[in-house]
């Protein structure tokens, strides 16, 4: 088995090429994604390839064409709609949350809506209070969704297409500081369930659960434990709706301590769900209470030293897991 080393980006753009090349239904709308190849170039050079009928620049209204993606979904299209920052959503999220979520359910089961959704979420770039948000959280809060949340380069390669397969709406939120990341992609790389979380890390000490931007963190976490003979088992969700709770508590109920990284806040975060969880079907195989690091509760500043400040570390995770062991030596 031979491997490519690409980035993030490029997985990305190769799944929308093979989706494009595959199903003549599929086309990309969004802000920017045609001429100027996308805000991240995720779609550079599709519409030299496909034409801007199916790479379609749109106006700076994102109810507007998220509603169009909708429209077109029900009439047969498979639309994958780019949204550029997950705080532009926003103004779509009546489209999302009050049309896409629930024209299934108000059909009668006569009508589904097969639309991507993808945009760029989480912080770390000092982008500032308005550009920095991870909302994963509250799409995940919604019946009528799939979630993903794609983690690694196979994944970013590998997502797509299951979720331009699936019957209803399907959210795919993009850490968009993986962006730039290079990894391998092995020519044998396979299309990725939607459902199903993933051991990234066997361990049996403690368990590491992150998704996303928070993956990563946790895996050097887990490097600095091991230093310390504490052997960490790192779970990547990948799909934060449905969540994948057999794995969740498998993993507990092995190491018998765990740790939540999650970017958003602390209150009413999907953290807080995920403990809530572990807490009533493991409760009794716990050594220790659930830990759980996020962000501070401020808007995210701007300022790169305070950004970095209000976000999850690697430290803070690692403190978080001593502090499991009873002990609070804090590792840098």
């Amino acid at each position: 088995m031979t491997a490519e080393k690409i980035t993030y980006r490029e997985a990305l753009r190769q799944a929308h090429i093979d989706a494009m090349k595959k199903d003549d239904r599929v086309y990309l709308m969004g802000e920017d994604v045609s001429l100027y190849g996308g805000a991240y170039a995720v779609s550079k050079g599709l519409t030299e390839m496909f034409g801007s009928e199916r790479i379609r620049d749109t106006p700076l209204s994102e109810s507007a064409f998220t509603g169009t993606g909708i429209g077109s979904a029900l009439g047969g299209m498979r639309p994958i709609v780019e949204i550029m920052t997950v705080n532009f959503s926003l103004l779509a999220m009546d489209q999302i949350v009050n049309t896409a979520a629930t024209f299934c359910h108000m059909s009668g089961g006569q009508f589904s809506v097969p639309i991507v959704i993808r945009m760029a979420t989480g912080a770390g770039r000092q982008l500032a209070a308005q550009h920095s948000h991870s909302l994963e959280g509250w799409y995940a809060h919604v019946p009528g969704l799939k979630v993903v949340a794609p983690a690694t380069i196979e994944d970013a390669r590998g997502m797509l297409w299951p979720a331009l397969e699936d019957p209803n709406p399907v959210l795919m939120f993009e850490y968009a500081g993986l962006y730039n990341k290079k990894g391998e992609l092995p020519d044998d790389t396979n299309l990725v369930s939607l459902e199903g979380a993933k051991i990234r890390r066997e361990g049996t000490g403690i368990t590491l659960i992150g998704w996303g931007g928070t993956l990563d963190k946790c895996l050097d976490a887990a490097e600095e434990l091991a230093k310390q003979n504490i052997s960490a088992e790192v779970v990547d969700l990948r799909c934060l709706r449905p969540l994948d709770t057999t794995t969740i508590l498998e993993s507990v109920k092995k190491t018998n301590r765990v740790v939540i990284v999650d970017e958003a806040w602390r209150t009413g975060s999907l953290a807080g769900e995920i403990s809530a969880l572990i807490c009533e079907n493991a409760f009794y195989d716990l050594d220790a209470p659930v830990q759980r690091v996020c962000s501070d509760e401020v808007p995210i500043p701007y300022a790169a030293h305070m950004e970095q400040a209000a976000l999850p570390q690697i430290g803070d995770i690692v403190s978080a897991a001593l502090a499991c062991f009873g002990t609070e030596e804090v590792v840098a």
